[in-house]
């Protein structure tokens, strides 16, 4: 069993504390992600959507994960668990640092995720403390206008990453 530690960075441009909607720890928030097979190499032609509200019961034994998925090339079953707790908001700062932010922990048996896709279901506020809910981020961007603030507020330059912790 491996975790990897999915940390993001952006660009942003009179922004603060982007995060998905209800909180890092969302559990209707989905992750999307590629898997690749730690037997044959295979990666997943699509990605696999993973979020911390579905669970499935685990085919041997007690307990629950929440993802089970057979890889179409070596038929090798492999499982990718949440474990809430270890993300924090990308700030302002964290992104003029050029720093990533821990997003989510994820326990893989037989995958390793890769290739991070960024959706909808995002929120962030301007530094006047306006917030921006419902935010996608599909289209690699996000740009609105601060009324409260007077000014263009960004995101841009999405960045992400998979890390092996302990």
């Amino acid at each position: 069993m491996v975790k990897f530690l999915l940390k993001i960075a952006a660009d942003l441009q009179n922004l603060t504390n982007l995060q998905p909607q209800d909180g890092c720890d969302d559990p209707s928030f989905s992750y999307l992600f590629k898997l690749k097979c730690e037997n044959c190499g295979e990666v997943s032609p699509r990605e696999t959507c993973v979020s911390l509200g579905d669970t499935v019961p685990l085919p041997q034994g007690k307990g629950t994960t929440n993802l089970i998925q057979k890889c179409k090339l070596c038929s090798r079953d492999g499982t990718v668990t949440v474990i809430p707790g270890r993300g924090k908001p990308l700030t302002q700062e964290e992104s003029e640092a050029e720093n990533y932010a821990p997003l989510m922990l994820f326990e893989c048996r037989g995958y390793e995720p890769i290739d991070y896709v960024f959706g909808g279901g995002w929120k962030v506020e301007s530094l006047e403390g306006t917030k921006f809910e419902g935010v996608d981020l599909s289209g690699g961007d996000f740009a609105e206008y601060d009324e409260e603030g007077e000014y263009d507020v960004k995101i841009s330059n999405l960045r992400s990453t998979f890390d092996v912790v302990k």
